[in-house]
């Protein structure tokens, strides 16, 4: 049955963090794989994380199921996390992650029309068309950066969103693009939005870096304009803002016109959540939930926040500033104003290859980097390492 399968190819992100470990130089730099990390190179649990959890050891006097869907208390939480104050007809499941978030989102949009294309921006996460392309959606690609990639490019990527068709999926990023750290400005946020509004495509919003760019409330701005539309489709990981990676905490939501049609797309989330795992995790679920419960906790916990935004924000001034003094250009400068964990170096996979033969600087192919590895520690000899391959 199984001999004729062939081995499928591993994952770059994979492949390079066995490279890294595997390299035995000291002073190794690893910018590639996409966790927050603090400047000793740990990924801490947040102390609001673990009271919680704690508080959670103490009264949780059962570990049964919950439902499909997962914990109401979790999508009302989570969903006034994102909305405020918004007030929709909506349908919500918990889910395995952000991953599994887009996928149920997508294989909705498949079961709803199945005719649909998926429009996915040109640099995105890499799993958002491998998902839809896994479920055997047609895809498109739409512009996004501007040829330079120091910003978006705006007229193109309105005029390719412009041919996007009722029906059809149009994926978007919440906040800290991933992985360029570009983020529509709110006169692109509004015209994107005016775009959607007449073609009828609808958005899916990928959520995974709140907090990460601004506050909460300020992250949320674009998501929130976004759920004006008559339809709208929501993906949120707690895996960064939560720092909850291993607990695999995910919430699809869909917007609606009519409150007439909830209960069929709630039917239908949750026979996809059935016929893939049935019941998602809940423990990380429960954690958010008692997090953004308490006041205390919430406060604590958007402090912790408050201090990842603060390095990888010195981070990247600090990494734009070496490079500058380095190569005597303002090539770099507009790195201190991005967002988010991640940057686009027009750096291509030769540079990126002897930027890890050469100096033991780890990094993705496609030169994303990830600021968090940029640390008080690192910043030389990443920026030495980039100046050089540069030069070249």
């Amino acid at each position: 049955m199984f001999a004729h399968l062939r081995p499928q190819a591993d994952d770059p992100i994979l492949v390079l963090m066995r490279a890294f470990q595997a390299d035995p130089r000291p002073g190794k730099v690893d910018l590639g794989i996409g966790v927050w990390r603090d400047a000793e190179g740990r990924t801490p649990v947040f102390g609001a994380v673990k009271t919680a959890e704690e508080r959670l050891w103490r009264t949780q006097d059962t570990k049964s199921y919950v439902s499909f869907a997962g914990d109401p208390a979790f999508h009302a939480a989570v969903g006034d996390l994102l909305l405020g104050s918004v007030t929709r007809p909506r349908a919500v499941t918990a889910t395995t992650g952000g991953t599994s978030a887009v996928q149920t989102l997508l294989a909705l949009s498949q079961v709803a029309r199945p005719a649909a294309q998926v429009w996915i921006p040109a640099e995105t996460w890499p799993n958002h068309r491998v998902l839809a392309e896994h479920l055997g959606l047609a895809t498109r690609a739409f512009t996004y950066l501007a040829p330079e990639g120091t910003g978006i490019d705006r007229e193109v990527l309105l005029r390719d969103l412009a041919q996007a068709q009722a029906g059809d999926v149009v994926i978007l990023h919440a906040c800290c693009h991933n992985p360029t750290g570009i983020d529509p400005d709110p006169e692109l946020q509004a015209e994107i939005v005016d775009s959607l509004a007449r073609t009828g495509a609808v958005p899916l919003v990928d959520c995974a870096y709140l907090g990460f760019g601004a506050v909460p409330e300020a992250d949320a701005a674009f998501l929130r304009r976004l759920a004006s539309l008559p339809e709208a489709m929501l993906a949120f990981s707690g895996s960064k803002s939560f720092g909850l990676y291993r607990e695999r905490v995910g919430l699809a939501l869909v917007l609606l016109e009519q409150p007439g049609v909830v209960e069929a797309v709630q039917s239908q989330l949750t026979r996809l959540n059935r016929v893939n795992y049935s019941f998602p995790p809940d423990h990380g679920a429960r954690v958010v939930t008692e997090i953004l419960a308490d006041p205390a906790l919430r406060t604590a916990w958007e402090a912790e926040l408050a201090a990842i935004r603060t390095a990888l924000s010195a981070n990247r001034q600090a990494l734009a500033k070496a490079l500058r003094a380095r190569l005597q250009s303002d090539r770099f400068d507009g790195l201190a104003a991005q967002s988010g964990m991640f940057a686009m170096l027009p750096l291509g996979k030769e540079r990126v290859m002897r930027m890890r033969e050469d100096f033991a600087v780890y990094a993705v192919g496609t030169g994303r980097v990830n600021l968090a590895g940029v640390t008080p520690r690192t910043t030389d000899r990443v920026a030495e390492a980039i100046a050089a391959v540069l030069r070249d």
